[in-house]
């Protein structure tokens, strides 16, 4: 297993590479060029900075999260094979470099939603927070309004250039159905996994998040049974996952670690981070620590270690402590902690398998 950390690059990030240098364990960073428009083409030169700034700390750049898909895709409107185009270029450009995964995701619209950034928890610190009811009771076009008279409504992942065009894209998705999506995701995946193949990358896509409809908008990539239909949309060993246990977690009828160990062949990049869930759907993210939320991460673990994983792993959103001030959900300080609690699980497991195989013999 590489275990790897996210990075949002030099002055647009708090922690800096040569702090993530210094937490043991990790191999590489994850990374994006978040300037870049959603669609257009990552210039090689860029790619290569990234690269060659890395390499200075010994750190990969073996994992890219997210090579984001445009609007027009999802749609399935005639745009599309300009977009995906584009796409490839990206991808072989990647490829130039030694990119060896792409994360990405097919959730209309949005990206992770949360409706409160910095949500107090019982010991001080804060952390992100859904609350479901507040999302079931906002009307789409409304919402619209009031983020265009108030800031205060945004949430994460809502760019103040995608944010101009949301009643467009309520609109146009008014007519799209979870059929219709999963159409247009197997275009896609059919333009795609080829060139991935040649290529020798790895597509990862992320579960929704949350895996069930917000705003009336169609979700597919939310359970076991939606996962088992995307891997033979386009059965190829490089058509994976990002196994996030935050992600699917938040519902709690997804049995993480039966998912792990059943995907773990295809999965390709995992996120492992907890959070507590209530019993009106609301959720709030907490620290890795088992004992702390609703996740079983020792078995989500001991599924990765018993399925001998050896692809990439980070820790996800953490909370924010110490009075940092951070990226919501990407404070250095309990991410790092996140991954000392994922390595004493791991390396306990390692351990146990020494024993075992002591006395077996």
């Amino acid at each position: 297993m590489e275990m790897v950390f996210r990075w949002f690059g030099e002055g647009n990030d708090q922690v800096p590479l040569d702090y993530i240098k210094q937490i043991p364990g990790v191999s590489g960073v994850v990374w994006a060029l978040h300037d870049i428009p959603t669609g257009e083409v990552w210039p090689l030169q860029r790619i290569a900075e990234i690269k060659e700034q890395a390499d200075k700390y010994g750190l990969t750049i073996d994992v890219v999260e997210s090579v984001n898909i445009h609007e027009d895709i999802k749609l399935g409107l005639p745009t599309r094979d300009k977009y995906i185009s584009n796409y490839i270029k990206t991808m072989e450009h990647l490829a130039e470099v030694g990119v060896k995964v792409i994360c990405y995701n097919f959730m209309p619209v949005f990206d992770w939603v949360r409706t409160e950034l910095f949500k107090k928890l019982e010991d001080g610190s804060t952390a992100l927070f859904f609350e479901k009811k507040k999302i079931e009771d906002i009307d789409p076009m409304e919402l619209v309004k009031m983020i265009a008279h108030d800031p205060a409504y945004t949430m994460p992942g809502w760019e103040p250039d995608r944010l101009q065009d949301l009643s467009t894209l309520f609109v146009k998705y008014k007519s799209v159905s979870e059929e219709d999506l999963w159409g247009n995701l197997q275009y896609f995946l059919e333009k795609i996994i080829p060139v991935a193949e040649k290529l020798n990358i790895k597509m990862a896509i992320h579960p929704d998040d949350p895996p069930y409809s917000v705003f009336g908008l169609p979700r597919i990539i939310t359970n076991k049974s939606n996962l088992h239909r995307f891997l033979k949309l386009v059965d190829s060993p490089v058509n994976g996952l990002t196994f996030c246990s935050g992600a699917l977690g938040a519902h709690p009828a997804n049995d993480l670690v039966d998912i792990v160990r059943t995907f773990s062949n295809r999965i390709h990049f995992a996120h492992v981070r907890n959070l507590k869930r209530y019993e009106n759907g609301d959720f709030i993210e907490t620290s890795h620590r088992m004992s702390d939320g609703s996740l079983d991460i020792h078995g989500i673990m001991k599924a990765f270690y018993e399925s001998d994983y050896n692809g990439y792993m980070r820790p996800d959103h953490g909370r924010h402590i110490w009075s940092e001030k951070c990226r919501p959900g990407y404070g250095l300080y309990d991410r790092a902690l996140g991954i000392m609690y994922l390595w004493g699980i791991w390396d306990s497991l390692v351990e146990s398998g020494k024993e075992n195989r002591f006395v077996t013999n």
